[in-house]
């Protein structure tokens, strides 16, 4: 069952012809991208210990995204590629967290739901790359990766049912996705996920 919802506004083809034409540095960001999924996993694990029904879902999230990341960097080694001294900001997830609520129960859920659109995103923007990419290993992981970030954005709505009643949870999810596509129609178009 699809619990997600989709996203608003489609990734620009100039967004696509930027990654592809530096490459490199997408993977750079790609990787410092999954370190970034891996922690917010880990941090809602520590934030909200109290939450068991989510922890397990949480740890093999967290654990799946460094898994990701393992897998990029490996990717990375093979073609000489570097990994970034320091991960910057993304202006991306910025824009959308400094949305957030302030009271406890409600930054929760805009967290659970914040983190399914970023990875409802995700999963758009590697099938946009899979389907652009000629070498047939890369074109096979992004495939994989994107029916894994897929699956993650059902993970957080799931997991915010657990708490809050449908109608809460859906009402604040089409404000995550109303937000989320004003948020990408002003970003600058870069070779970075976001």
């Amino acid at each position: 069952m699809k619990l997600n919802l989709d996203i608003k506004t489609p990734s620009k083809q100039e967004w696509v012809d930027a990654v592809m034409a530096d490459f490199d540095s997408f993977l750079q960001d790609h990787a410092d991208c999954e370190r970034k999924a891996s922690s917010m996993a880990m941090s809602l694990v520590a934030k909200y210990p109290d939450r068991k029904e989510i922890l397990p879902e949480l740890i093999a999230t967290g654990i799946e995204e460094l898994e990701h990341f393992q897998q990029v960097y490996e990717i990375m080694e093979s073609r000489g590629i570097s990994l970034n001294h320091s991960i910057g900001g993304d202006p991306y997830v910025q824009a959308l967290v400094k949305k957030c609520h302030s009271g406890i129960l409600e930054r929760f859920l805009d967290r659970l739901l914040i983190a399914s659109v970023v990875e409802t995103r995700g999963a758009e923007r590697f099938r946009l790359v899979s389907e652009a990419l000629t070498d047939p290993e890369l074109k096979r992981f992004y495939k994989l990766l994107w029916a894994s970030e897929a699956k993650h954005g059902h993970i957080f709505v799931k997991m915010a049912l657990n708490y809050f009643d449908e109608e809460k949870v859906y009402d604040r999810l089409r404000y995550w996705v109303d937000v989320e596509s004003e948020i990408i129609e002003g970003l600058d178009i870069r070779a970075a996920l976001h």
